[in-house]
């Protein structure tokens, strides 16, 4: 990742040659292992990485502004050197050899943090999820965590809407998997791979309280609300449907004559044109 190949990179693509006035680089595909001399590229808000062999997060200190960070499919083990990045708001590192999730407490704003198919396995290795508050979507899919007790962890993310644990041999263990985890993070509105619905939540709450019987009784309830707001739409289309006329047949005088509605000329002879 030399300075030339950059500055040939820039022209390539038609961006701007005056490295701080590129908020985008695309580098990935390029074989790179090592992380370097972007310092001049202090405006960059999105930087593509993946699919390179980077071993290590490293030489971005320029990029204060940055908001877009994606490392997936390198050969990363650590998650380091992210301190400069104040303003990051998503980050991808799956796809790589990251066995502990830390130093990411110093991104106060990160909202998305993608590290599927990684060798996160206990619960201290995820442990300090606990300090991102702001992370709203979470894909830690493919990894090997086993654990139930991962979601006291994820219980302490106050901004959780998006998780994605499959591939992970802990969705076996814990019982009832996905009302336990509905009923745990009470902001969940996305589960692995179907979203969760209120009627959803409803039921698993009403399962935590009064078990499979009570979980019977809410998704009655719930049948009944559905089956009267089905009614209530049907009848409101009936009462806005057009009422057709029925148009009865008419004399003669109420239709206008050929000649004049469509300006017909008639060939018939007329009385006063007769010749005798």
């Amino acid at each position: 990742m030399t300075k030339k190949f950059l500055k040939d990179h820039c022209k390539q693509n038609k961006l701007y040659l005056t490295p701080y006035l590129n908020d985008t680089l695309y580098l990935h595909y390029n074989g790179f292992s090592t992380i370097e001399n972007l310092e001049e590229y202090t405006g960059l808000k999105c930087l593509w990485l993946e699919s390179n062999g980077i071993q290590r997060i490293e030489n971005l200190d320029a990029q204060t502004d940055l908001r877009c960070l994606f490392l997936q499919q390198n050969l990363i083990y650590k998650l380091e050197n992210l301190e400069s990045l104040k303003k990051l708001c998503t980050l991808n590192v799956s796809n790589n050899y990251i066995h502990t999730v830390e130093h990411i407490s110093c991104l106060p704003v990160l909202s998305t943090l993608q590290i599927a198919h990684n060798k996160l396995q206990t619960v201290g290795d995820i442990k300090l999820l606990s300090q991102c508050l702001a992370v709203s979507v979470l894909d830690m899919s493919h990894n090997l965590l086993s654990d139930p007790q991962i979601l006291s962890v994820l219980e302490a993310m106050p901004e959780l809407k998006v998780l994605n644990l499959m591939g992970n041999e802990v969705v076996k263990k814990i019982p009832n998997y996905r009302k336990t985890t509905i009923v745990s993070l009470k902001q969940l509105t996305y589960l692995d791979d179907r979203p969760v619905f209120p009627k959803d939540r409803a039921c698993a709450e009403a399962w935590a309280v009064g078990g499979l019987e009570g979980e019977r009784k809410e998704r009655e309830q719930w049948q009944e609300v559905e089956t009267e707001d089905l009614t209530s739409m049907f009848s409101s289309q009936q009462v806005f449907k057009p009422k057709i006329e029925v148009i009865s047949g008419g004399t003669d005088e109420d239709e206008p004559t050929r000649n004049q509605g469509e300006g017909v000329h008639s060939f018939g002879p007329e009385k006063d044109s007769v010749l005798s």
